[in-house]
Formats: C-alpha cells, structure tokens, sequence
C-alpha cells in the first residue's frame, strides 16, 4: 500500500516541523527541568491551529485527516514528547465527542477544545485498571436530571489544568456509561501533580470525583454505551501514540548520526567504526518501519477501515522501536547519554512510556492474537 501525500499534508508537516524547530525545541529541556505546563507555548500552538488538525472545519479544525495528524505529532515530538503529548492528548477528548457526541456538545465542548480555547482530559484509568472495564470503580447514579459520579482516576494527563474531561463510571448493572464534566464542578478535585520519569509538564495527576454532578445532557452517547465510546476512542490514541515513538526514533537518530560525525576515538570520528554504523543501521530501517506502519494506519483511518487491529500492530511496534532506537542512541553516546546536556538522556526517559500508556504492549498483542485467531 503506497501512500502519496497531498499538498496540504506536506504543507502541514512543513509548517509544523518549521513551529517545533523555532518555537518547540529551544523550550524542550525547560519543560523536562522544571515540569511545569507550558501555557503560553499551548496558546501559540492553538494559534497555528495544531489542536485541530484532523478535526472538521464546522467545529474549528482544519480538516486535514489523520495522515496529516500523525505527521504533526511526529514533528511536535521530534522537538519535544511532552509538547506533541499535549495535541494527542486533547484529542482523545475531541475524538470521544466528535464520534458519539450531539451537536449541542460538539458546540459547547469540541469547537473550543479544537480552537485551544479549552483544555481537555480523558479519564478511564484508575488505581486498579487501565484497560478493564470490570475493575472500574468509579460509579455513577441518576438523581433526576443529574447523575452523580464518584470515585478517583490515576495518571490523567492535563488533569491539574483542564476546563473539561470525558470521564467513565460504572452504572449499577454494571456497565461503563461515559461523561462530560466540566472541571471546577463541585467535587472535581485533582490531586498532587505525579513526578514522572519523563513525560514532564503535561499536568499528569490523580483526579478525585467527589460526588461530582453531571447534567443529563452531558452524558455521552447513551448509558452503557462507555466501552465502546473507548474501544473506537482509544484507536485513534494508539495510533497518536505510535506517531510519539516515530518522533522520538527520528529525534535520537538524528542526535546519534550528528554525535558519531562530531565525536573522535582513536584519531577518527566514531562514525567510521563499523559497530557505530551498524548501530545507526538498525535505528533507520526500525524507523522507517515504524513510520510507514503508522502512516498505513493513519491512512485506514481515513478510508474509514476498522483500525482496532491496525492501531495495536503500530503501536506495540511504534512504541518498541523508541525504546531500543533510544537506548541505541544511548550507547552511541557513551558515558555522555548520562547527561543531560545531551537530548538522548531525555529521550531515553520519554520513550518508555509508549509502551504502556494507550494500553501497555501485553494488551496489545492480546488484541492483535486474538483479531487473527477469529478470522
């Protein structure tokens, strides 16, 4: 399957990579150091409209398809995992409402968080799960035109500066129903923000609902139907997170490759050692790999192809690849990767999470086996 990218998509990649080198990049070690959300550089983003990029223009986006989407993450994440995070994140809210909310939620909720005007959280993982739904504990009741929720989510990103958040509770048959709660609601209490490995100043913290009330128009989709308003929503993250280990693989290849030109061992640049080269070898064919997989998928997306299968495949491979590409890099490096005057120590840290958040890679191939095994 060959993929031929339109004016607009290269357009698009060309801009962003153009706003991550000049704007993203000389911020991104600021970010890692002091884990502070980057609000004015959030602002600027949604300026250039980078919150919107796959999003019909109706609601604000520019409706330039998933293809043109991942090649935005890449590029934001080449410069900085946490500030292409921020984008990947947001659109796990904007893709939950745009699929199964009404048009009066896609007004009220998806047209600002497409423009960047608000910040949006998505929250399904708890203390005891992040993929099943029977372990959840949040629950929610009705209580005439409201339902109240109540219960603790863990490690939701934007959770300590959101406006809103689609959040999942289990109803009393046991089914996963799905909410938009406005943050600042009575009882919308996040917690002390998590000090990370990496991933630094994307507001990751615990987010306690506290009998938190929730109008009856802002249920999403109807009751029972959460499961599925997350099957189809996480797809879409996987394959943001897939495009996060491209980044990230495409950002330590090109440290490792400008490291062994400059760097001398014996009276030559390290370059042409051929334990060197065959480092940089396996980094570039793992990349491209990575790459294609993901823009395959990106391109099932837009065919409107069922990518469950799909997603999963580039995300256990995608997210595979920044770790060892990262670790690789590392190693070219030497003791210098331990630094972190050097862009691979940060990578280093970064890349893990790929492997676990969106569904960690066990599930992953639970998901992938078990497509093949019912064909």
């Amino acid at each position: 399957m060959a993929i031929a990218f339109t004016e607009d998509q290269i357009a698009i990649q060309e801009g962003v990579r153009e706003f991550a080198h000049s704007r993203v990049l000389p911020r991104a070690a600021e970010i890692d150091r002091t884990d502070i959300f980057p609000r004015d550089l959030w602002q600027e983003m949604a300026a250039h409209g980078l919150f919107g990029v796959p999003f019909p223009e109706e609601y604000g986006g520019l409706g330039a398809g998933y293809v043109a989407y991942v090649l935005a993450v890449e590029e934001l994440v080449r410069a900085s995992m946490s500030v292409g995070v921020l984008v990947s994140v947001q659109g796990l809210a904007q893709e939950a409402i745009l699929r199964f909310g009404t048009e009066e939620q896609k007004q009220r909720y998806l047209k600002p968080l497409v423009q960047g005007e608000k910040i949006g959280c998505f929250a399904f993982t708890e203390a005891g799960t992040g993929s099943d739904p029977k372990a959840l504990m949040t629950r929610w009741v009705r209580d005439g035109q409201q339902y109240v929720l109540a219960g603790t989510k863990t490690f939701i990103t934007h959770a300590t500066v959101a406006d809103a958040g689609v959040i999942f509770a289990k109803g009393a048959d046991g089914k996963v129903s799905a909410f938009i709660v406005e943050a600042g609601s009575p009882g919308w209490q996040p917690g002390r923000q998590e000090d990370k490995l990496g991933l630094h100043g994307t507001g990751t913290a615990e987010l306690v609902l506290d009998d938190v009330r929730v109008p009856a128009h802002n249920l999403l989709g109807r009751e029972g139907d959460g499961f599925r308003i997350l099957l189809q929503t996480i797809s879409v993250g996987k394959l943001a997170v897939a495009a996060q280990g491209v980044g990230i693989s495409q950002a330590a290849l090109d440290a490792s490759v400008r490291y062994a030109r400059e760097r001398t061992a014996y009276g030559k640049p390290i370059a042409q050692f051929q334990t060197t080269q065959w480092l940089i070898a396996e980094m570039a064919a793992r990349l491209e790999a990575a790459r294609w997989l993901t823009y395959r998928t990106a391109q099932l997306l837009e065919d409107g192809t069922d990518i469950s299968r799909a997603a999963a495949q580039c995300k256990l491979f995608s997210s595979r690849a920044a770790v060892q590409t990262s670790s690789d890099a590392m190693q070219i490096h030497g003791a210098y990767s331990y630094s972190k005057d050097y862009v691979v120590e940060r990578l280093y840290r970064d890349a893990k999470i790929t492997e676990i958040y969106e569904g960690t890679s066990e599930i992953q191939r639970v998901i992938i086996a078990n497509a093949l095994l019912r064909e």
